[in-house]
C-alpha cells in the first residue's frame, strides 16, 4: 500500500497545505528513496519502525549525503507518519522521536593579514577628525576584538594608560580587561585630542550624554557613534583599500583578530578570555578556520597536489 499512502500524503500537502508543484516533487522523490531503501531490508514504508527509520538515516550518512539533505528527508518522514497516524492508517508514529544530523556550524568570513592592512592604510588617507576617528575605530576592534556594540559605546573612562589595558562591559552584563597594543592606545589618544569636533554644540540637550563617550554622536539618540554609521565607515574603506565592500564588517574584523591570534601561536584559552565567550566551544571555530585555510594551502601550493605532464 506504500506507493497509494504516498500518494495520498501528497494529495493532502496540495489540498490543505497549497503545497507548490517542487514541493510536493521533492517529498515524493524523498519517499520514493526511502521506500527503495527499505524494502532493501525487507520492510515496507508504511509498516517500518522505528529502528528500521534509525538504520535508514545511518545509510543516508554512510552514502555521504550532506546534513542538509538527511535534514530534509527526515521532514519528510515525519510529515508522512504523522499523515498515516492521524488517517488512522498506523497506530504510532515510528519517526516522532528521530533527530537528523545537526547542520555544520558556517565557518565565519575572515580577512587575510594583508587585506587587514589595506583598510588601515585606506584609513590613513581619510583627512582631519573623521581620519583620527576611523583609525582609533579599527585599531581598537582589531586590537581588542570587541564587539561592535562594545566599541561604539565605549566610555571615555574605560582606558587605564598606564597598564594599557581597556575595560569592556560584554554580554551579560560581564566585565573583562583586554591588553591593546602601543599603537591602538596611540591611535585613540591621537583622536582624543581631536574628539571636541564629534561634540555637539556645548549648548545641544544632548551634550552631556555625548561626553560620556568615546565615539561621540552629535545627531544619535544615544549619544555615541551607532552601529550603522560604523559599518558604513567600514564599507567605505574597504571601497578605498580595493576590498568588496560585502566582505567588510565589523564582525568580520572581531573574526579576523581571533583567527590572526590563534595563527600567530596564541592558545584557544586566551583568545576565548578576550573575545568574551562563555564557553571555549563557541571560539572553537576558529581553529576549524585555521584547519581550513591550511588544507587550501596544501592543495594550492604543495607540489604533490598539482598533476604533472609525464
Amino acid at each position: 500500500m506504500s506507493a497509494r499512502s504516498v500518494d495520498l500524503f501528497l494529495d493532502m500537502m496540495a489540498a490543505e497545505r497549497g503545497a507548490a508543484h517542487n514541493t510536493l516533487a521533492a517529498y515524493r522523490r524523498d519517499l520514493d528513496d526511502a521506500r527503495a531503501r527499505l524494502a532493501g531490508r525487507g520492510v515496507g514504508l508504511d509498516e517500518a519502525a522505528t529502528p528500521d527509520l534509525e538504520a535508514l538515516l545511518a545509510d543516508l550518512a554512510f552514502d555521504g549525503l550532506s546534513a542538509a539533505t538527511a535534514a530534509r528527508r527526515l521532514s519528510a518522514l515525519k510529515r508522512f507518519y504523522r499523515f498515516l497516524l492521524k488517517e488512522g492508517l498506523r497506530a504510532d508514529d515510528p519517526a516522532q522521536g528521530l533527530s537528523g544530523p545537526k547542520k555544520p556550524r558556517p565557518l565565519p568570513k575572515v580577512l587575510s593579514e594583508a587585506e587587514v592592512d589595506a583598510l588601515f592604510e585606506a584609513a590613513d588617507t581619510v583627512e582631519g577628525v573623521a581620519g583620527y576617528r576611523a583609525r582609533a575605530l579599527l585599531e581598537l576592534l582589531y586590537a581588542g576584538g570587541l564587539r561592535v556594540t562594545e566599541l561604539v559605546s565605549l566610555p571615555l573612562g574605560a582606558f587605564a594608560r598606564s597598564e594599557g589595558m581597556i575595560s569592556v562591559t560584554g554580554k551579560g552584563g560581564k566585565d573583562r580587561w583586554i591588553p591593546l597594543t602601543e599603537p591602538a592606545l596611540d591611535a585613540v589618544a591621537a583622536y582624543r585630542r581631536v574628539r571636541e569636533d564629534d561634540l555637539p554644540g556645548k549648548a545641544a540637550p544632548t551634550r552631556g550624554k555625548a561626553e560620556r563617550f568615546l565615539f561621540p554622536s552629535k545627531t544619535a539618540a544615544q549619544g555615541h557613534l551607532t552601529r550603522e554609521r560604523f559599518a558604513q565607515v567600514l564599507k567605505d574603506l574597504a571601497v578605498a583599500a580595493g576590498l568588496d565592500p560585502a566582505r567588510i564588517s565589523p564582525h568580520v574584523l572581531r573574526h579576523a583578530f581571533a583567527t590572526h591570534l590563534l595563527a600567530n601561536g596564541a592558545d584557544l584559552r586566551s583568545v576565548q578570555t578576550l573575545l568574551g565567550h562563555a564557553d571555549v566551544s563557541t571560539t572553537e571555530i576558529y581553529t576549524h578556520v585555521l584547519e581550513a585555510r591550511l588544507t587550501a594551502l596544501v592543495h594550492d601550493a604543495h607540489p604533490l597536489s598539482k598533476k604533472k605532464d609525464v
